[in-house]
Parts: structure tokens; C-alpha cells; sequence
């Protein structure tokens, strides 16, 4: 009789003390799950709890043994991510934690198996975004093909153009040309030859001299045809002279110094300074306001903006450089891939627009459609 009172008590301070334990589990709802929409090697702990207790979150690749720690998290965070995981490979996760002096473990979850997913389904709208903008380009650069009429409002700065190519006519005097120092491989150079192209025809019409100053070989070669074509297209081939397109050196400051000189001496009635430029942007532009010439200048390199704005009658800023060159070409890919740009541009200000006043009234639906992760 006493050895089964001994035995039933005995049960009962163990329940009593399992209850306990039980009692004291910070976390419940242990889950595991490959991470998703991810490229694989991670996967989730999610468990539910509301105290802070310190958790060490361990792996194994079997149920009942072999755990080794992989990671620490706050029981309240309520999940961690193992991106330390082999795939293909099942993995098993158990919690420990430290109570009374004594470690305590949860009971196993799993498997979960890694793998790599095709699309992060949180970047959606990256995705869509791009297929439209592809889309736009496409349309718009067909249509352009097609002889339709794209309407790109003009630059104030353009009609500046003629503007100085009259004025140098008018005085007798040429107009100097700098389609930026960097070679033909660059955007912006590409967008001064075009808008060169222009000046050119304008210059053969008017019967004005030109002289285009090159720093690159290459920048040469095209600057000299396009202003060939140009006067061929101007119906005046005979006037032009392979001196109007001259190369002068590939040293950036030596030829920040030739260029001034020539301003200097020749006192050009015009300069245009379109393309891309560094540190000789403001000894070229000082120089040329100093001779009293009307300026122009182009450039979509921000440092180098406030130099021109505060030497130059008029100044294309940024995308203005692109815009100019795509106006006065006419290049279907240019007109068209512009006018995309144009209406994503509205697109987007129109959806930001109402994401604000939508999440002024509560509503966060417009804002979580736009945010990426």
C-alpha cells in the first residue's frame, strides 16, 4: 500500500511539474516553410508569442535528433529566416530557450525544403512597370516610323538657336561649336551631333561660318560628316570646308586652353557648349562671356549645370539635352522612345499623386501596390 502511494505521488508532482513547464513555453505555433518568391537557400520560423524571452533557433536534417544552433531571435519577433540552408535538403526546427537555469525545447517542426523561385512576386509591379514602359517605346517608335505626328513641346532654348546663328551672321563673325570632351560612345555626345546636325543646315542656309571643336579622334570623324551631310542636306554641299571641323588635342586642360584662346583671338559671335564636360566647363564658359558672345550650352552632367546657367544666355538642362536633339532630328527612335518616357513620367505622377491624398484618408492601398521590397 505504501509503495503505490509512493508511485501516485510521485506521478503527480511529475504532472504537476510537466504542467508547469508547459505553462512556461514562450512560443506556440511553430511553423516552417521555404522562404518565397526568393532565388532558395531560406527558409521561415514563424511562431507566435508575446513575451521577449531569447530563442535559439536550431536545425537538423532529422526529426528527433541532431539539432545545432543557427541563429538567436527575440520570442516576440515571431519569425526568422535560416538563409543558411542547402536545397533540396529537408530541414527540421526545434526552439530552445533558458528557464530556471535549465534549457527547454520545443517540439520539432518540419520538413521544409529550399528552392529557388522564378519571380519575386513583391516586385510585380517592377515587372509591369517595364513591360509597359517596353511596350510604349515599341508603339510610339513605329508609329513615328509610320509617318504618325508626335507632339514634343519646344525647348525655349531652341529658338535661341537660330537666334545666334543670325546674330553671327549679322556680325560677320563664326559660331564655335564644342560637342562636349568625351568620345562618340557616350549619350550625350550622340545628342550634340544631333542637334549639329541642325546648327549646321541653319549655318549653310544662312551663310554663316562654323568651326566644331573636337577634343576625341572619333568625335571627330562623326562631328566632320555630320556637318557635311548637314550642308548637303542644306542644298550648299560646295560651301563647306574640311576646316570647319578641326581636331585639336586629347589632353582635357590643353584643350580647355587652345579652345579659350581661339574665343579670345577670334571672338566667335556664337559659342554652343552641348555634350558631356567636366572641370574646363566653367574656364570655357567664363572665357566665351568674357568676349561678349551669346552662349548656349547642354549638358545632363549635374555638377557642372550651375557653371553654364550663370554664363550662358540659354542653358538645356538634363533630360532637355535628349528632348532638344529628338525634336530637332526627328528621329523616329528618338521621338519615340522620348514620348514613352513622357507619358510613364505621367503615368506615375498621377498614381503618386492619389497614393498621397488615398493614404492622407486612411487608405494605404495605392502605397503597398507601389512599395518594393
Amino acid at each position: 500500500m505504501r509503495k503505490a502511494f509512493w508511485v501516485v505521488a510521485t506521478t503527480c508532482i511529475l504532472l504537476i511539474a510537466s504542467s508547469l513547464s508547459v505553462a512556461q513555453i514562450p512560443v506556440t505555433s511553430l511553423k516552417v516553410t521555404d522562404t518565397p518568391s526568393d532565388g532558395g537557400q531560406s527558409i521561415d520560423i514563424t511562431w507566435q508569442s508575446t513575451t521577449e524571452a531569447r530563442l535559439i533557433i536550431m536545425r537538423s536534417d532529422r526529426r528527433n535528433a541532431g539539432f545545432s544552433p543557427v541563429g538567436e531571435a527575440l520570442a516576440s519577433d515571431g519569425k526568422y529566416t535560416d538563409t543558411s540552408v542547402e536545397d533540396g535538403r529537408p530541414s527540421y526546427y526545434r526552439l530552445a530557450w533558458i528557464s530556471g537555469g535549465d534549457t527547454l525545447y520545443s517540439a520539432p517542426a518540419g520538413p521544409a525544403v529550399a528552392k529557388s523561385n522564378w519571380f519575386r512576386t513583391e516586385r510585380l509591379n517592377a515587372l509591369v512597370l517595364t513591360v509597359l514602359m517596353f511596350t510604349l517605346v515599341v508603339y510610339f517608335i513605329e508609329k513615328a516610323k509610320r509617318g504618325g505626328e508626335l507632339y514634343i513641346r519646344r525647348i525655349a532654348g531652341l529658338s535661341a538657336l537660330e537666334e545666334a546663328i543670325g546674330r553671327a551672321t549679322e556680325m560677320g563673325r563664326k559660331i564655335l561649336y564644342i560637342p562636349g570632351i568625351l568620345s562618340i560612345n557616350e549619350i550625350q555626345t550622340i545628342a550634340s551631333l544631333s542637334i549639329l546636325r541642325y546648327v549646321g543646315k541653319v549655318t549653310a542656309a544662312y551663310g554663316a561660318d562654323i568651326e566644331v571643336a573636337n577634343i576625341d579622334p572619333l568625335t571627330y570623324s562623326a562631328a566632320r560628316e555630320t556637318v557635311k551631310q548637314a550642308y548637303l542636306e542644306a542644298g550648299k554641299p560646295d560651301q563647306f570646308r574640311d576646316d570647319m571641323v578641326t581636331y585639336i588635342t586629347y589632353d582635357q586642360f590643353a584643350y580647355a586652353a587652345a579652345v579659350t584662346g581661339k574665343m579670345v583671338r577670334e571672338k566667335p559671335a556664337a559659342n554652343f557648349m552641348i555634350g558631356s564636360f567636366f572641370a574646363e566647363s566653367l574656364i570655357l564658359a567664363e572665357t566665351g562671356y568674357s568676349t561678349g558672345a551669346i552662349q548656349i550650352a547642354g549638358t545632363a552632367d549635374l555638377a557642372q549645370l550651375p557653371f553654364f546657367v550663370t554664363t550662358c544666355d540659354y542653358t538645356l538642362i538634363g533630360e532637355e539635352l535628349y528632348a532638344a536633339s529628338a525634336y530637332l532630328s526627328r528621329e523616329p527612335v528618338l521621338l519615340g522612345s522620348i514620348k514613352a518616357q513622357d507619358i510613364i513620367k505621367a503615368i506615375l505622377m498621377t498614381v503618386i499623386g492619389a497614393g498621397i491624398v488615398t493614404y492622407a484618408l486612411g487608405s494605404e492601398f495605392i502605397r503597398n501596390l507601389l512599395l518594393t521590397r
